[in-house]
């Protein structure tokens, strides 16, 4: 079971991209700095559909993204360190 940890936005390089080709159905993603971005677009709203997806809720609320974004799993620091013990690997793409 991977934690694949995004960073960038969609528009900024093929991270997320990539990650979905590899990634099993039991891995889990989280979406931090510009990778909440991410999430504006509806065609990856779709893609991510049924994956289980996080969000850094710092992150989402810095870039005034809270109401928006308000469907997905917001997480702390605390909770992103707990989801990296769970997890077998983390990969920081």
């Amino acid at each position: 079971m991977i934690l694949h940890h995004i960073q960038t936005s969609i528009k900024q390089d093929n991270a997320l991209a990539c990650c979905i080709k590899y990634m099993d159905k039991q891995d889990s993603i989280l979406l931090s700095g510009n990778g909440v971005n991410s999430l504006l677009l509806s065609t990856w709203r779709e893609r991510l559909v049924g994956m289980r997806l996080m969000v850094l809720k710092d992150d989402v609320e810095a870039r005034g993204l809270s109401q928006r974004l308000k469907d997905y799993t917001a997480i702390d620091y605390d909770t992103f360190v707990q989801e990296t013990l769970k997890h077998d690997k983390v990969i920081a793409w």
